[in-house]
């Protein structure tokens, strides 16, 4: 059966509008993805019990701020994965660790942290630490010895160290600014 040259026209046409959406999404998509932000895996399990490993968070990479409590993706370099932690402190800010309780002080006060099971080992971190300018202090939830590369070990991180902040869980779905907030 052949096809008479108007229905030949309907078919290159609609061919053609697929095309155009496909290279649109695909457009926009790269952008969102480029621009605005990205799909990190959680590895390991230095957020326990706040996230999972094998989790997967979209991240926002516009460019941000840190603020206390945010869970931010840091850039390790290329030969590293990337670490995922909480914002503790910010520039300006004294950060201090009690040994016998584990209760973590900032600038003096003690900090709620409903997200944190049991204490919070010191690690390789010796009495105050001050913040610097343009450094953030992180640390994972999961505060046992031995858990989590943060910066009771590594130091401040620098700011231009921090990709993005996380916004949801994707796998399993949820809104990140809805945790543990007072």
């Amino acid at each position: 059966m052949q096809l008479n040259t108007e229905e030949t026209a309907k078919t290159r046409s609609s061919v053609y509008e697929w095309a155009q959406i496909i290279c649109a999404a695909l457009i926009v998509i790269t952008c969102i993805y480029t621009f605005l932000g990205r799909m990190v895996n959680v590895q390991g399990h230095s957020m326990e019990y706040t996230l999972t490993s094998g989790e997967r968070l979209l991240l926002s990479s516009t460019p941000y701020t840190p603020e206390y409590r945010d869970i931010v993706v840091i850039s390790r370099g290329e030969e590293k994965d990337p670490l995922i932690k909480r914002v503790i402190g910010l520039p300006g800010d004294t950060i201090r660790i009690d040994a016998d309780s584990g209760k973590v002080y900032r600038n003096g006060a003690v900090l709620a942290e409903p997200y944190v099971i049991g204490k919070t080992a010191v690690e390789q971190m010796t009495g105050e630490v001050k913040v610097p300018e343009g450094m953030v202090f992180v640390m994972g939830d999961n505060r046992a010895p031995n858990c989590s590369l943060d910066s009771r070990s590594l130091g401040c991180i620098a700011q231009s160290d921090v990709v993005g902040k996380a916004v949801f869980r994707v796998m399993p779905f949820q809104r990140m600014g809805g945790l543990y907030d007072d």
